[in-house]
């Protein structure tokens, strides 16, 4: 029989413990150049030590210019905690050297402050206007419409319901069910929404997306609704004969409903959920000079800190409670913490921006059909770095070239297998799938077993499928399908038939 008791002993162990200053490193890093300018700004409101340069003083340039400063290591901690003093604890901000960073950092007329006033300028989001949203159109088109207030409830819920391409994803039995509703009133809810605008929204699936546009059209009973109704499978495949024959219709009057229905819209909630456009600023400026090409950070709009000399005043002031000087030290500690990250991002950046260059010369001479491969580990084993540490420098950023806006990651490619392929991307080989489709005969176009022949006679190595694999990424049609809609173009441009 076991018993339970009580024991110690002593185990010797390592662990990778992340320091405070790590884990901010770490995320300066992977900050772009709009990201960092919005954490400068949190830490500017934060901690009240750090303050704005408005232009950068000639004595933080003249400190510069006599020292150049190299980031110590990102995992050693500025305090210190286990050193101590005749077998006394230290004091950790004690052990910090202020000194140097206040001849580079501090506000260099804080011994005579002149009075200043702080004027909180509006944010920029107070002038941008807010779109509207699929559902606020229709709430707002809701509250003008008069209905009973069961019904407006059941509309409500309907309008909760739809999808962005403005699809109802829910069926009315689970609507009354989740939001306490009569079946009926859900119905005539429905109803009610569909003929909101958008034409088509609270459709359940396409076939009567199209014939509620339809409908509005007063095309209820043409034709057109007729081939959505029944023949919207092969609509779908442009098997045009094969509705012609089936509905006993001419192919000219099936062509000629054909248009109507091309003017309808299957996503109509797509309107009113459309992708905000990305705003993107270049990082990293590439600048073709006459000793080849220089590699500069962008630091247009990002804040220049210093510290604010009217604190320095309390840690020196004998008067001041020992609480005080503690989190004056303490905000001053993490001051130069943030300051030392933001050095240490700026030049890790560049390092790895420089090693980039290096790789891709003929890239930055002849366009991309020169690009060549190049692996994260690559870049990091000539930096020095952690391949981790590369992959954050390169993430979310973009650098202007003599060849145009790019993201740092599109230079990172692997190579392709052959004689050739070694030294050909990947980019490159699904670019050049897509020149031979581009450059094809219409009337009968490649397959993917032709492409791989072309491939390997250019001594680049891959199989069938992995042609097929490159040309579904770049969304292009299989050789059948480019080969019907060729035919059924054809069949648009001829005349129609004499009836």
């Amino acid at each position: 029989m076991a018993f339970l008791e009580q024991r110690l002993s002593v185990k010797l162990a390592q662990k990778q413990i992340l320091t405070p200053g790590l884990v901010q490193m770490v995320s300066v890093l992977a900050l772009n150049k709009l990201e960092l300018s919005e954490m400068i700004s949190q830490e500017l409101m934060e901690n009240p030590v750090l303050e704005e340069v408005a232009e950068v003083t000639a004595s933080l340039e003249e400190a510069r210019a006599k020292e150049e400063r190299t980031p110590e290591p990102a995992d050693k901690e500025i305090i210190a905690m286990d050193k101590s003093v005749d077998g006394k604890p230290a004091d950790p901000f004690e052990q910090i050297d202020y000194g140097s960073y206040f001849n580079d950092y501090l506000d260099p007329g804080y011994l005579t402050q002149l009075p200043s006033e702080d004027i909180e300028r509006p944010g920029f989001e107070s002038f941008l206007a807010k779109t509207t949203s699929l559902c606020d159109h229709l709430q707002w088109q809701l509250n003008l419409s008069v209905t009973e207030h069961n019904i407006e409830d059941a509309a409500v819920s309907i309008i909760g319901n739809l999808n962005e391409d403005g699809y109802l994803t829910a069926t009315l039995e689970e609507i009354a069910a989740s939001g306490g509703h009569t079946l009926e009133d859900v119905g005539q809810a429905l109803e009610v929404v569909q003929s909101f605008d958008p034409a088509g929204v609270a459709a359940r699936n396409l076939g009567e997306c199209l014939l509620i546009q339809l409908r509005l059209l007063d095309e209820e009973n043409s034709v057109g609704a007729q081939m959505v109704q029944h023949h919207l499978k092969q609509l779908q495949n442009q098997q045009y004969q094969e509705i012609a024959r089936a509905s006993g219709r001419p192919l000219n009057v099936i062509l000629s409903q054909l248009e109507v229905i091309k003017r309808l819209d299957p996503r109509p909630g797509q309107r009113y959920n459309k992708t905000q456009t990305r705003v993107v600023e270049p990082d990293i400026l590439i600048v073709k000079t006459e000793e080849g090409y220089s590699v500069v950070m962008n630091e247009d709009d990002i804040p220049q800190l210093r510290l604010n000399g009217t604190y320095k005043k309390m840690i020196d002031k004998d008067g001041s409670s020992k609480e005080v000087r503690d989190y004056v030290k303490e905000r001053y500690s993490s001051a130069i913490r943030f300051i030392k990250n933001i050095e240490q991002r700026k030049q890790t950046i560049l390092r790895v921006c420089e090693s980039i260059v290096r790789r891709q010369i003929e890239f930055l001479e002849h366009g991309i059909d020169y690009l060549r491969p190049m692996m994260i580990k690559d870049v990091a084993e000539e930096v020095g770095v952690h391949p981790s540490t590369v992959s954050r420098a390169v993430a979310n950023k973009y650098a202007f070239t003599p060849q145009g806006v790019f993201e740092l990651r599109y230079f990172f490619s692997e190579a392709v297998q052959g004689p050739a392929g070694s030294e050909i991307p990947l980019l490159i080989a699904k670019r050049k799938v897509k020149k031979y489709i581009d450059d094809e005969n219409p009337a009968k176009p490649l397959t993917d077993e032709q492409i791989t022949k072309l491939l390997n006679d250019e001594g680049i190595m891959v199989t069938r499928r992995t042609v097929a694999k490159y040309r579904e990424d770049l969304k292009i049609p299989s050789t059948h399908q480019r080969r019907v809609k060729i035919k059924n173009s054809e069949q648009l441009n001829s005349p129609p038939p004499a009836l």
